[in-house]
């Protein structure tokens, strides 16, 4: 497998998401997803991304207005909302926009970078061949189960704390080129073009289904 060579991060501030989730999708691109569990950091790279625009957007969480459940999609940006789907996994997202204000980013997937081992324990996979990684973190649920995110442990946690054990860092990638298709997997709103990928990058989930690209 490929060896990843330590490079310095910095944590990404509450002020790049208090903005559009258009913007804030498209620019985590690139960044790096860290959890710190049991003296180890799993990290990856945020590869594909979704953005929810709020009680607007009939497929947001937030359309039905603000309640128990969706609370941290209008709290202050910045913050893990994670939510129970199919019955079966988790998905983690990343609030935006002002406090008050409902938006949101679904993370769909990463490119594992380090703690592949506690990944694959954690997905109970066995990881064979550099092939065999996309396993770990392509798909919400996956990404999810790999980082042991779920809801009573990680919602609401903040992504610009330093002490957070679940945090998102820049660590000076450039995206060589963004594509942009609509979102996948849902019925409402589907055709808005929000979704945002690495173009080229083997650990995208589902089809690409091109419609634009920058």
């Amino acid at each position: 497998m490929r060896k990843r060579e330590a490079i310095e991060r910095i944590l990404v501030p509450p002020k790049f998401y208090d903005r559009d989730p258009r913007l804030v999708g498209r620019e985590l691109l690139g960044k790096v997803l860290v959890r710190e569990e049991s003296g180890q950091q799993l990290t990856a790279r945020i590869v594909e991304v979704e953005a929810y625009l709020g009680t607007e957007d009939p497929a947001a969480h937030s359309a039905a207005g603000r309640t128990p459940r969706n609370e941290v999609l209008f709290g202050p940006p910045g913050h893990a909302y994670v939510y129970f789907i199919y019955g079966s996994h988790y998905c983690l997202n990343v609030s935006c926009l002002p406090d008050g204000i409902a938006g949101g980013v679904l993370f769909r997937a990463l490119e594992p970078l380090a703690g592949i081992a506690r990944m694959a324990r954690a997905r109970r996979i066995t990881i064979r061949r550099d092939r065999d990684l996309r396993l770990l973190t392509s798909g919400p649920g996956r990404l999810a189960e790999a980082f042991g995110i779920t809801r009573a442990r990680d919602n609401g946690k903040d992504f610009t704390c330093v002490d957070s054990d679940l945090r998102i860092e820049d660590d000076g990638f450039l995206v060589p080129k963004v594509v942009v298709t609509p979102r996948i997997g849902i019925v409402k709103a589907a055709k808005l073009p929000l979704r945002y990928l690495i173009a080229g990058n083997p650990f995208v989930s589902g089809p690409v289904r091109l419609r634009s690209s920058e």
